[in-house]
């Protein structure tokens, strides 16, 4: 699978919000990314997060929006309105909501609520292992993580375009275990032709 291209993954989390009575301060928790956690992306195709794949990459410049919007921004990494950190259990972070962003309020309350439980983050794969299981089934264990953004979302983004990139990806391997046999068959048959004629006598 292709590197260059940007993913989301998603879940449904236990986001819960919280409000410091001194300060006033309102924030959203929880986790966006939970590892040794198999997510089924079509029958017999499964994926995974390692322990430690965030590890090299929560020094990026890392925004948490809205439904994936690029123009409702909760939080960032940089200015120290989103908080991030690695786990044994997976991505844990805490955004601090801006009292005077509307959206960002309104998220906060139906968070409250329970009508939003959903999230996501945007990444590239930075490295991955492949087990090709003698049962057809095939699981992707992402060790690397190069993130990008997390969002709070009313529904997962579904990501067409990822799943199709994985299922080319069992085609090229259908094809080269088909190439090897047939390689495989011609050199037995290649053998076998040599083998009689040299047995063959005039």
């Amino acid at each position: 699978m292709s590197r260059d291209n940007r993913k989301t993954r998603s879940l449904q989390s236990e986001l819960k919000t919280r409000a410091e009575t001194d300060s006033q301060d309102m924030f959203i928790e929880g986790y966006f990314a939970v590892f040794n956690r198999a997510t089924e992306l079509w029958p017999g195709a499964f994926e995974e997060l390692a322990p430690g794949a965030f590890d090299e990459t929560l020094g990026n410049d890392i925004r948490a929006l809205i439904n994936h919007d690029t123009t409702l921004v909760l939080g960032r990494n940089k200015s120290g309105t989103l908080e991030l950190k690695a786990d044994s259990h997976g991505l844990w972070g805490r955004v601090k909501i801006n009292p005077n962003d509307s959206d960002a309020v309104n998220l906060y309350e139906r968070v409250k609520r329970g009508d939003v439980d959903q999230c996501s983050f945007g990444f590239n794969i930075g490295a991955e292992e492949t087990e090709w299981r003698d049962d057809g089934t095939v699981k992707w264990t992402i060790t690397k993580v190069d993130l990008h953004e997390i969002t709070v979302c009313t529904f997962p983004a579904y990501e067409e375009t990822g799943v199709q990139a994985r299922k080319a990806e069992i085609e090229q391997h259908k094809q080269r275990q088909l190439d090897q046999r047939k390689h495989q068959l011609r050199e037995r048959l290649k053998n076998g032709i040599t083998t009689n004629h040299a047995g063959k006598k005039d």
